[in-house]
């Protein structure tokens, strides 16, 4: 089983269940028709979970494409030896072009004007350059703007409806148009109306292409909620993110169509254990006084390990099996917390910043409801000073 920690098991580590993240693959390309293809998103470092074992993993439990938001991180796949195709949703310069059309990586166009220079390049280099355009179907972000969102005033500052642009970018010589797609801006919530508003513009606008003779091999709108919730969505390939990982997209999302079990973990010890008086004051800017005598542990993450400062005075950690409090501010390297209610704490004694301990658990998304945000960014604000460890369902 590999690992990215040293024999010197580190104070404050992730940890990763392998048998996780398989398991939420298998689970969901199982929700998927047969032929349907499985994108596995791991940008970011893969929320958090380390981009190549991710990776790996993921491919070996049913996933057929990757994708990524930055260049960088697909020269990190590539260079560790993996051979997926790759989708780039970012952006990428003419001269990096040799090295996508030589490592199968797909980049995203988001116009023609941003077509042109990449086309440019990749026949001045007589390569093939596979691309997948993106249509904005309502997400207001990036794509082409399709035919049903625009106004007088957007095409006066467009020459192109979506049709047209598309056409235009088709008829630039260097590229291959391998894929199209969009992506869903509200297929987490529970009234699914935006969603699939945007999912039958797509559908529209992929029929008008085929009139035109356009007909891209893959066609994509799905992301993890619209995988669980609309199959409809599916198409020639999905595009999954949070929910490999074992985290819902949202409360809102049908959890019974799926078993998803949290893959990461955040384990500290207690290196530091003092017995303190009624009154006394803890951590930077003193904003926490104990009501009575009590016992203050302290733990080795901080906001620099992308432990929010915000979960000052409000956040929890698990000792023994119990809910322990944070106490004053978290610090950039350190965080205390009150364990003057648990029997016998000692020096040593395993923290559980984030996973299950007992029989009680603190999830991501209990860390992202105290701090009024999501999921996706507890564990994608992680920094690498935490080393990754992976383990398989069972190891430890």
């Amino acid at each position: 089983m590999p690992h990215s920690c040293s024999m010197l098991q580190p104070q404050t580590r992730v940890q990763v269940d392998l048998g996780a993240l398989a398991h939420n693959t298998r689970s969901l390309k199982d929700l998927l028709p047969r032929g349907t293809r499985l994108m596995a998103v791991v940008k970011a470092n893969a929320y958090g979970h380390g981009a190549v074992q991710a990776a790996r993993t993921v491919l070996e439990n049913g996933a057929n494409f990757l994708a990524v938001g930055r260049i960088s991180e697909a020269v990190e796949l590539k260079q560790a030896g993996i051979d997926a195709p790759i989708l780039l949703f970012g952006d990428i310069l003419p001269g990096q072009i040799p090295y996508a059309c030589a490592h199968d990586i797909r980049i995203t166009l988001t116009s023609l004007e941003t077509a042109k220079p990449l086309a440019a390049m990749a026949e001045k280099q007589k390569l093939a350059l596979k691309v997948h355009i993106k249509v904005d179907t309502g997400m207001g972000r990036l794509g082409i703007l399709h035919d049903q969102l625009l106004t007088p005033e957007t095409l006066d500052e467009t020459p192109w409806n979506s049709i047209g642009e598309i056409l235009a970018i088709h008829s630039l010589k260097g590229l291959t148009i391998e894929g199209i797609y969009t992506h869903l801006a509200n297929s987490d919530a529970k009234d699914k109306a935006h969603a699939q508003n945007q999912l039958d513009r797509f559908k529209v606008l992929v029929k008008r292409l085929e009139e035109k003779g356009v007909t891209p091999a893959i066609c994509h709108a799905a992301n993890s909620a619209a995988t669980i919730d609309m199959p409809a969505s599916h198409l020639q390939m999905v595009r999954t993110g949070i929910a490999l990982y074992g985290l819902w997209p949202s409360d809102e999302t049908d959890h019974t169509r799926v078993t998803l079990k949290p893959a990461m973990s955040i384990l500290s010890k207690i290196i530091h254990l003092k017995t303190v008086p009624k009154g006394f004051a803890i951590s930077y800017g003193s904003t926490h006084l104990t009501k009575t005598a009590t016992r203050i542990a302290t733990i080795p993450i901080g906001y620099a390990d992308g432990y929010s400062r915000q979960l000052s005075n409000q956040g929890q950690m698990l000792v023994r099996g119990i809910k322990a409090s944070i106490v004053g501010r978290v610090c950039m390297d350190f965080t205390m917390i009150d364990v003057g209610h648990i029997p016998d704490c000692a020096l040593g004694d395993e923290v559980v910043v984030m996973g299950a301990q007992g029989n009680e658990k603190i999830s991501a998304d209990d860390i992202a409801a105290t701090l009024g945000t999501i999921n996706y960014e507890i564990t994608a604000s992680l920094t690498t000073r935490m080393p990754i460890c992976y383990t398989s369902s069972g190891d430890r």
